[in-house]
């Protein structure tokens, strides 16, 4: 005999498989616990087996049910997909407020242009920038708080879905007559004078700093560490202090009118890719697709480039 269940059935499921746990599940999908316990009552008849088990204080996904992930993600999203050209609204008569977290950095660079293309399509729109917290970015997709993220997190959960839209490398920042621009830049001028560490945490080293020790046995001095990127810029010109900052942020800043330099670093230093990030279950959702494919075009053609990888690392 053929088991019954239907596409609901299916959408508990795959809430339960990548939220661990009938809470968050029923949340995300906004039904009761009551509901989703049922569901998952259901769903061990069908598939004969527990799906969640007990670890300690929390649930964990059965062998089983992991196994099911992927293909069920396809058969959902692959229903969903049915509905989305019937869906799709008239994104000009809407007046949507969008929530995006990212750093200064993103917002200095592309708020303005992304806010300009976002109202080119739909007038209505309004966008709110939320800083960068030592608070994980998933749970705030999670929890509904975000649409989007922006930036180069490592700290993702598996079922957060991140789309890469640019890479940076850092350079160094300095008053326009540093001395180091006469006495040349190398491993051992870098490490002679004073730095500036950008860091929500209150990091003091960083790549910079293990490159420095690996390669050449220097000791790098940072002697200020700020919590955003721009914080130092525009009195930078009255320090010797060297700020390393990615790229990006530089190439959008108008150094010469305030008085300031770059310079590249004399040694290789990991690429930072940076990316926009959503929880999946905004996949169908045709007004948060064009969102983020706005915010991905915008920002590929300002800041150049698509890398392959998501290995971004912590500050300089």
């Amino acid at each position: 005999m053929r088991k019954r269940y239907d596409l609901d059935l299916l959408r508990s499921l795959q809430a339960l498989i990548e939220e661990e746990g009938v809470s968050h599940a029923a949340r995300r999908l906004q039904m009761s616990e009551a509901a989703m316990s049922r569901s998952l009552a259901k769903l061990r008849v069908v598939f004969n087996d527990p799906i969640l088990v007990a670890s300690g204080r929390r649930m964990v996904v059965t062998t089983f049910a992991l196994g099911l992930r992927e293909r069920l993600r396809a058969i959902v999203d692959g229903a969903d997909s049915l509905l989305e050209e019937q869906d799709t609204p008239d994104i000009a008569s809407l007046s949507p407020h969008f929530m995006l977290r990212a750093n200064d950095l993103i917002v200095g660079a592309f708020g303005a242009a992304i806010l300009a293309a976002l109202r080119h399509d739909c007038p209505g729109c309004t966008l709110t920038f939320v800083p960068e917290t030592d608070d994980e970015p998933s749970n705030d997709l999670r929890e509904g708080h975000i649409d989007l993220y922006l930036g180069a997190s490592d700290d993702m959960r598996p079922e957060i879905r991140r789309q890469s839209i640019f890479p940076t490398a850092f350079r160094g920042l300095v008053r326009a007559d540093h001395p180091i621009l006469a006495e040349g830049i190398t491993p051992e001028s870098i490490a002679r004078y004073e730095h500036i560490s950008v860091s929500r945490r209150g990091r003091l080293h960083g790549p910079i700093d293990a490159v420095l020790k690996e390669q050449f046995g220097l000791r790098r001095h940072v002697v200020m560490v700020v919590p955003t990127y721009y914080a130092m810029v525009e009195t930078l010109r009255m320090t010797d202090m060297i700020l390393p900052l990615p790229g990006i942020a530089i190439d959008y800043l108008p150094i010469r009118s305030m008085h300031l330099a770059e310079f590249e670093f004399p040694f290789a230093l990991p690429t930072v890719h940076s990316f926009q990030a959503w929880h999946p279950r905004r996949d169908g959702d045709p007004v948060h697709r064009w969102l983020r494919n706005t915010v991905y075009r915008v920002v590929r053609e300002r800041g150049g480039g698509l890398p392959e990888g998501f290995a971004p690392p912590s500050g300089p």
